[in-house]
């Protein structure tokens, strides 16, 4: 008798140490730091397809949507109503956000400021009227294949390469004014590379990809089903560091690993 006791005891605890375990792990992604895996390649070759890293939730602070209880679309923060301890992100920041129409996550480069001025101009960015200078930096090449879980096949610059074919891309370091620089991609023309001025709205950021010509972000309007202004309570967190990336259709595809990604700065 003592010894059934004992071990439903054992079951017990060992449920409780679970539950406990999933409890600390839901508070610690909803609060501190959200794992995300790129899904595609809008932010080449900044990150890849694959590339698995953990977003800073405490870089912004917190807002209703920023703290979702995992799994769910519900808040842990309903009582939010702006934003709790809160503070600004900088030009030239990776964010992850929720779009504000479609309601899915996003991960973009933050280019334009509330009250910021931004125009393309023959696939070049001007912010307040300022040029972001673009220094070629040769040629961003990989395998013409599927990529990620969704399969996806990169676009190229040199043309249709055919499965197993070397993929091309013009690279450029493109010098933010106020800001970083970074490496953005180019394939080719784009109706996104000319624009008119968009005067980004108080409480109100501008995003774009890396991957110049093969991004949907604030260059196109909500409305033409793209991102467009992006509100400051919609942003999730701040990505600073690839933790591994997979090539693989799958995180767990050990073998598939790029060895030369882990712990990789952004």
């Amino acid at each position: 008798m003592a010894a059934k006791t004992e071990k439903k005891d054992g079951i017990w605890e060992t449920v409780k140490t679970v539950v406990y375990a999933l409890l600390i792990a839901g508070v610690f992604r909803t609060l501190f730091f959200q794992p995300f895996w790129i899904p595609s390649g809008s932010m080449k070759d900044t990150l890849l397809i694959g590339d698995f890293l953990f977003v800073n939730k405490m870089a912004y602070g917190y807002s209703a949507t920023s703290c979702k209880i995992p799994f769910t679309t519900l808040s842990a923060c309903p009582f939010i109503s702006d934003r709790w301890l809160g503070s600004e992100p900088q030009r030239g920041d990776v964010v992850v956000f929720e779009h504000p129409v479609a309601k899915v996550e996003f991960i973009k480069r933050l280019v334009g400021l509330p009250g910021d001025k931004i125009q393309m101009k023959n696939g070049v960015l001007f912010v307040n009227g300022q040029e972001a200078a673009q220094t070629p930096d040769g040629v961003f090449t990989e395998d013409y294949a599927l990529q990620g879980p969704m399969r996806q096949t990169p676009r190229c610059s040199n043309g249709a390469v055919g499965l197993g074919g070397v993929c091309e891309k013009q690279k450029f370091v493109e010098q933010l004014p106020g800001g970083p620089s970074h490496s953005i991609l180019n394939i080719g023309n784009a109706s996104t590379d000319n624009s008119l001025v968009h005067t980004v709205p108080d409480g109100h950021y501008f995003f774009m990809g890396d991957n110049r010509d093969n991004s949907t972000d604030s260059r196109v309007s909500q409305n033409a089903n793209g991102v467009g202004y992006v509100p400051f309570d919609a942003l999730i967190g701040r990505a600073d560091r690839v933790m591994f990336s997979s090539a693989g259709r799958s995180m767990l595809f050990f073998w598939t690993w790029r060895g030369d990604r882990f712990f990789k700065k952004i």
